[in-house]
Order: structure tokens, then C-alpha cells, then sequence
């Protein structure tokens, strides 16, 4: 976290062009709330967006699509949960329980994590009335806990406002992805931050999962961000 701020900025938005956020970008564990949970599980996908950050980063430094990153794990505090959501402070995740979190004080991780990063976000995509919102995860090719098969290479996800997704869903099966809809997750049930953000205000927006084995390295994580960068920017003109 800086300034224990639960955000970071790249870059600044141009009024009227295109954002990115990642809600899971970071897999960061303040010292005073101990998970009780082995370290190596804060590399997996049930702690952070594997390889998110780096595609958001270079899509900010790179394409000039400036990035709103968190910088809190999401076993922490997950941003993209409503308030009220039984999982916004997760006791167990893919199989995996998370000791440290059975009883814990939400109200005290709300207060710290989950509303200064979504005031901030509201705040900066109120000042930059961006005409597309890029909404960034990644999912991980196999559950722990399940056998359900994954095979897309990149799905998009929406609740009711399509818009967006139906264009870059067609951009990016002309690159030759195997494109999900509203898969591995349906947005009509997991959209919390954009529905919050881009459906309640009528902003477009694309919701990308990314399948985490596509972005592990810098190399993948540049190819990536340069593919996106195309296909947002020609989304954003295909809605102009």
C-alpha cells in the first residue's frame, strides 16, 4: 500500500478517453491482520489477479490508458464484492480456509480498504467522464476445489449493459482467441464494481478475464497490453 492508501494511480485520465481498473491487482497483507494462511498461497489466484498489474501497467505507461490499481489483497478485503456481500471479507477461498478472517471485524476492513478505494474511484472517474471503462481480472485455468474445464482464452462480462463487450468480443475473435461470454463468471451476478461505477452512471464499459496463464511474464504481459490496447481503442471508436 502507499501512503496506506488501498490504491494506486498510473498515469492521468484524459476526459472523455479510456481507464482501466483492477480491483485485484495487488496481493498485499498489511502486518496487523494476520491471515494465518502458508505464504506461498499469496501467490495464487485466490490472493491476486495473477498478472493483472503488469498488463494495466503496461497499458498505462505504454498506451496512455491511465490505471486505477489495488493495492490490497482480496482475501484482505475484496473490492470487488458489494459491501454486503458474505465474501467481502472471505473465510474460505477455492478450498483454501482463511483462519485469520473467521470472526474478523468488517466493518473495520470496509472502513479501511473497501470504501476509500471505491470513494477514490468514484472521485476519479467523475473528474475524467471516460467514454470506456476497462474493468481488468484474471481467472485461473483449473479450481482447486472443482473440475470445471476453462477453456477461453479471454471472456468478457457484463449485467445488463453489453454494449462494449459485444464489439471487443468480436475484435478479439478476429485476433483468433477463444472468447467466452460471461464465462468462467456470469457479470449478472459478479459486477460489483462495474455496476457501481459504469452501469449505475450509463458508462461503457469491458470487463476482461484473462486467462492467468497468458500474462505470467513481462513478455506475455506486453503482448497482452499491446492486443488490448488495439481492441479498446477500437471499441471506443466503434461507440463514438
Amino acid at each position: 500500500m502507499i501512503d496506506g492508501q488501498p490504491f494506486r494511480h498510473i498515469g492521468a485520465p484524459s476526459p472523455g478517453g479510456i481507464v482501466c481498473v483492477a480491483d485485484h491487482a495487488s496481493n498485499f497483507v498489511p502486518e496487523d491482520i494476520p491471515l494465518g494462511i502458508a505464504p506461498e498461497l499469496l501467490k495464487e489466484h485466490v490472493a491476486i489477479d495473477i498478472g493483472v498489474a503488469g498488463v494495466a501497467t503496461r497499458m498505462a505507461n505504454q498506451h496512455g490508458i491511465a490505471a486505477h490499481l489495488a493495492t490490497v489483497s482480496r482475501l484482505v478485503c475484496d473490492l470487488h464484492r458489494e459491501e454486503d456481500h458474505p465474501n467481502v471479507v472471505p473465510e474460505a477461498s477455492d478450498g483454501y480456509v482463511i483462519p485469520g478472517n473467521i470472526g474478523a471485524d468488517i466493518e473495520r476492513r470496509l472502513s479501511r480498504f473497501h470504501r476509500p478505494y471505491h470513494a477514490a474511484l468514484q472521485g476519479w472517474l467523475e473528474a475524467a467522464q471516460p467514454g470506456l471503462i476497462v474493468s481488468l481480472h484474471s481467472f485461473t485455468p483449473k479450481m482447486a476445489s472443482t473440475d470445471e474445464e476453462r477453456p477461453w482464452d479471454i471472456s468478457l462480462l457484463w449485467n445488463t449493459d453489453d454494449r462494449a463487450a459485444r464489439h471487443a468480443i468480436r475484435f478479439l475473435a478476429d485476433e483468433g482467441l477463444h472468447v467466452g461470454k460471461n464465462q468462467p463468471y456470469s457479470g449478472a451476478e459478479l459486477n460489483a464494481s462495474m455496476n457501481r461505477h459504469a452501469e449505475a452512471h450509463g458508462r461503457p464499459y469491458c470487463f476482461f478475464e484473462i486467462r492467468q496463464d497468458h500474462i505470467t511474464t513481462r513478455a506475455q504481459q506486453s503482448r497482452w497490453a499491446d492486443m488490448l490496447a488495439d481492441v479498446v481503442g477500437r471499441v471506443a471508436l466503434a461507440l463514438s
